[in-house]
């Protein structure tokens, strides 16, 4: 397993060994103990598939209480995959990591505690998998919005199928501070 470092320190990128032979290929997309040695100590208790079709973005949402660390990948098609900032107080407050993820080169992006995630359909469909350290808490979920102009992400789709809920969601500097969670540095 190889781990990456992006610019901001507590987003890794993983590529996993892949053992590929003529009848295709395997790999292990999940041993605890060698994701604890790389920095990636966290307990996941669900598993979450999402399938979703071209230019479809999720995102960009988050939970406070009750903050969710998330294992991200792709078993078919390909994706661009978004992990945002939110902790209040943070260095990198509001800054972003955007990573291409393909189930033709399979790698992981890790969004650590206090990360909004999104991501957006680059393929005609693509089957997204991802683990939590938390349960998902509706009471605690939040949000915003996708292109909010003061975080600037590069996003590879100009207009995205969005849900109603992904509409609606405010700039990152209107979510009132008591919804975000604390840097804890």
């Amino acid at each position: 397993m190889n781990v990456i470092p992006t610019r901001i320190p507590e987003v890794l990128i993983v590529e996993p060994q892949v053992f590929g032979d003529p009848r295709g290929y395997f790999l292990e997309t999940y041993q605890g103990k060698r994701y604890e040695a790389a920095g990636m100590a966290d307990t996941f208790v669900q598993d979450n598939v999402s399938f979703s079709r071209r230019g479809t973005l999720r995102g960009l949402h988050f939970q406070h209480p009750q903050e969710q660390a998330k294992l991200v990948q792709v078993l078919s098609g390909d994706i661009f995959d978004v992990a945002v900032d939110v902790r209040r107080g943070s260095p990198t407050f509001g800054r972003w990591i955007g990573v291409h993820l393909s189930a033709g080169q399979p790698r992981q992006l890790y969004v650590p505690r206090g990360f909004a995630h999104g991501f957006c359909v680059l393929s005609d469909t693509a089957l997204f998998m991802y683990k939590c350290s938390d349960y998902y808490a509706p009471a605690h979920e939040a949000g915003f919005c996708w292109d909010d102009p003061d975080v600037g992400i590069a996003w590879p789709v100009q207009k995205p199928l969005l849900s109603d809920r992904d509409r609606a969601f405010p700039r990152l500097r209107d979510v009132d501070s008591e919804r975000l969670p604390a840097y804890e540095g």
